[in-house]
């Protein structure tokens, strides 16, 4: 099958009501690595039930609407898709329990075209808003844009052009270590995201890797509590925004380097990599947050962060 532009743009999506609570945010916390440190006081307050918070970029598996892409109305052949980059915008900090709404459409698709009889990809661009269950009040809007490799020349728009910001020649403001636990994928996709491809040797391998890779979305809940210690100091309820691309698989086992620049009074600028290697895996990041005077973790200690392992 090929994309069918029409029918795909308008592809209805079901309201998805999630009934979530504390054991559902510990459980998110721990799939994007929190607790990896028995010594963190700081990620307590996201994997202890005592005074709980809920980690702001849980937003992106609130309501989420399944893995929908394997299903045969879409016309794709879902293990060549590649999911390149991730926003959220936080319209009020999200509760430890309660009942959202997921509402998903398809913002555009658009066609890179073909050279030499081969189709260069398209790209699918989703929205997700996510609101109160009870009040129908905003609480989230989640945008992703995946390439779907293999595809072109099906009549969609030409994708706009993109102009890049480059980042600060300058050392990072401040660097974070991170590890990837060996079970990361394992625990990660018991938020909802169950794509063979993260936990499955023989899946993996037909999709063109060597053994299961870490979810994208983990990866950016990683770098998502760099940003949240280094720029909020740990206060969900400041950050507003976090966007990112994605460049490179991120392996169970590897070691995240996520540094992260100051750019303007709430704003900030951030870029991960594999540590051993240095090799990129986000890039183009950017955080919009709450500034404050506030320079404290949540368990009341001055914000520490690694150098950089260079």
């Amino acid at each position: 099958m090929a994309i069918n532009y029409a029918a795909l743009k308008q592809r209805p999506f079901p309201d998805i009501a999630h009934t979530y609570g504390p054991t559902d945010c510990i459980l998110y916390a721990l799939g994007v690595g929190a607790g990896m440190d028995p010594e963190d006081g700081g990620a307590l307050a996201f994997t202890w039930e005592r005074e709980l918070k809920a980690l702001p970029t849980m937003a992106a598996v609130l309501g989420y609407p399944g893995f929908w892409l394997q299903e045969p109305d879409t016309g794709l052949d879902w293990k060549t898709v590649l999911h390149i980059d991730q926003e959220i915008v936080l319209h009020r900090p999200l509760a430890t329990s309660g009942t959202v709404i997921g509402r998903t459409r398809i913002e555009e698709i658009h066609d890179r075209g073909v050279r030499d009889g081969v189709g260069r990809g398209a790209l699918l661009h989703t929205r997700r808003d996510i609101v109160d269950g009870m009040t129908g009040a905003p609480v989230a809007t989640v945008r992703l844009t995946e390439l779907c490799r293999g595809e072109g020349g099906f009549g969609g728009p030409p994708p706009p052009r993109i102009v890049t910001r480059p980042f600060p020649e300058d050392e990072p403001d401040g660097s974070l270590l991170l590890p990837v636990s060996p079970q990361a994928p394992l625990i990660y996709r018991l938020s909802g995201d169950d794509n063979a491809l993260h936990v499955d040797p023989a899946t993996a391998r037909a999709a063109g890797f060597e053994r299961p890779i870490l979810h994208g979305l983990s990866t950016f809940g990683m770098a998502g509590r760099a940003a949240l210690r280094f720029f909020c100091g740990d206060e969900p309820a400041r950050l507003k925004a976090m966007r990112v691309r994605f460049t490179a698989p991120v392996l169970p086992g590897d070691t995240l380097r996520v540094d992260m620049w100051r750019s303007a009074p709430g704003q900030g600028r951030f870029r991960a990599f594999v540590a051993r290697e240095d090799r990129l895996v986000l890039d183009d990041g950017d955080v919009e947050f709450h500034p404050s005077p506030s320079a404290l973790r949540s368990d009341g200690r001055t914000c520490r962060m690694e150098e950089p392992d260079r």
